[in-house]
C-alpha cells in the first residue's frame, strides 16, 4: 500500500484549483485541507471532501500536513512560505517565489538554515520534453552551444485587460510570461551573467509593457535573445507550440531555437538539424525528430514534491532556483528602465 503524503493547498484560485484536482488524483498524495479565507474556498473544500481553514494558523492549530502547496496571491507568497518554514513543513510555492528580492532571500535563507525543503512552482522543468531537450544538449550531440533564441509572441484580446491590475506595472508579459521562459533557459544553459533589455507599450499605451526584447549573456559564454509580446497575432510561444494547456490552440511551430557547432535543436518539436557529411552552409540538412511521451508537468511536479518530502529526491526547482530566476527578471526590468546592460551578481 502506498504511504501517502498528506498535502494541504493554500489558495483556491485558478491555479490552486488545478493543484487540488491533481492532488486528489495522485495516488502518492492525500489532500487533507484547503486553506482559503473565502466562501468559494470553503465550498471547494466541501466538494473535495476535505477540511477547510481560513488561514494557515487555523490549520496548524489542529492539523499538521506533511507538505503545503502555496497558490495564494503573489504578495503573500513570502509570508505564507515563512509560516510553513517556521512550522517545519516543506512547501511548494507557486511562481514567483516572492514579489520582492530581499524578502525572498530572507525566506530562502531561513528555510535553508532550518533544513526545510522549499520548492518553486516552475512546473515546465518537469515537462518530459524539457527533460529530453536537456539530455540532448548535455550529450554533446549538438556540439558546443553558442546561441539560443526564445519567443513569446501571441495576442491577448482586449477583454483580457478589463481587469485594471492587468494594465498596471508588474502585470506585463515580462513578469507574467517571460519568467517561465527565463527559468527554462536557466535550466537548459545555466546561470545568466548579464541582460540588456528594451520595452515598448506602443500599441495599447498602458502603463505596463506589451513588448520587450532582451539580450542574454550566460556565464558559460552562450549568447541568447528573448522577445516577448502580448500584442501580436503569432504562433511562436510555449503556449501555442507545446499543447501543455488545452485552452490554447497547438501549432507545429517552435518557441525556442538552440544552435550548436554540430547541430541545432528546435523546441518543443525536438527536431535536430545537422549536416550528415561535411558541416557547411552549402551542404544539405538531415532532420531527426526525437519523440517523447507526454505527461502533465503539474502532475509530475506534485509527484516529485511527494518524493522530496519523503527524502527520496532533491527538488528539481528549489526555492533558491526560483529566486535566481526572479533576479533575472528584476534585472531585465532595471535594464529596460535604465537603457543599459545590467550585470547579475
Amino acid at each position: 500500500m502506498v504511504d501517502q503524503v498528506k498535502l494541504a493547498v493554500l489558495g483556491a484560485g485558478l491555479i490552486g484549483k488545478r493543484h487540488i484536482r491533481h492532488v486528489l488524483e495522485e495516488p502518492a498524495a492525500d489532500l487533507v485541507a484547503v486553506v482559503d479565507p473565502t466562501s468559494v474556498g470553503q465550498k471547494i473544500a466541501t466538494e473535495a471532501g476535505v477540511r477547510w481553514f481560513p488561514s494557515f494558523a487555523d490549520m496548524i492549530a489542529v492539523l499538521r500536513p506533511d507538505g503545503v502547496i502555496i497558490a495564494t496571491p503573489n504578495q503573500v507568497h513570502v509570508s505564507n512560505g515563512m509560516e510553513a518554514v517556521e512550522a517545519g513543513i516543506p512547501a511548494l510555492i507557486e511562481k514567483p517565489v516572492a514579489d520582492d528580492i530581499a524578502a525572498g532571500e530572507k525566506l530562502i535563507e531561513t528555510a535553508e538554515a532550518k533544513g526545510v525543503p522549499l520548492l518553486t512552482g516552475h512546473h515546465r522543468r518537469h515537462n518530459p520534453m524539457m527533460q529530453k531537450a536537456k539530455q540532448i544538449i548535455e550529450s554533446g550531440r549538438l556540439g558546443r552551444i553558442l546561441v539560443v533564441n526564445a519567443m513569446f509572441w501571441l495576442f491577448k484580446p482586449d477583454d483580457y485587460f478589463d481587469m485594471p491590475w492587468r494594465r498596471e506595472r508588474g502585470a506585463g508579459p515580462v513578469f507574467l510570461n517571460l519568467i517561465h521562459d527565463i527559468d527554462n533557459l536557466r535550466y537548459l544553459f545555466g546561470d545568466i551573467a548579464a541582460v540588456e533589455a528594451r520595452e515598448s507599450n506602443a500599441m495599447r499605451g498602458n502603463a505596463v509593457e506589451e513588448t520587450a526584447v532582451i539580450l542574454i549573456e550566460f556565464k558559460n559564454g552562450i549568447l541568447g535573445t528573448a522577445s516577448v509580446s502580448d500584442s501580436v497575432v503569432a504562433p511562436w510561444s510555449w503556449e501555442m507550440t507545446t499543447g501543455e494547456n488545452a485552452a490554447y490552440p497547438k501549432t507545429e511551430e517552435a518557441c525556442y531555437m538552440i544552435g550548436g557547432t554540430h547541430g541545432s535543436l528546435a523546441v518543443p518539436s525536438l527536431d535536430i538539424w545537422c549536416n550528415p557529411a561535411e558541416r557547411s552552409w552549402l551542404e544539405p540538412f538531415d532532420r531527426k525528430r526525437i519523440n517523447v511521451e507526454t505527461e502533465d508537468p503539474l502532475v509530475l511536479q506534485i509527484r516529485q514534491f511527494c518524493k522530496v518530502i519523503r527524502g527520496h529526491e532533491k527538488p528539481l526547482v528549489s526555492g533558491r532556483e526560483g529566486l535566481e530566476t526572479l533576479k533575472v527578471i528584476e534585472a531585465v526590468k532595471r535594464s529596460a528602465a535604465m537603457l543599459q546592460r545590467v550585470a547579475l551578481s
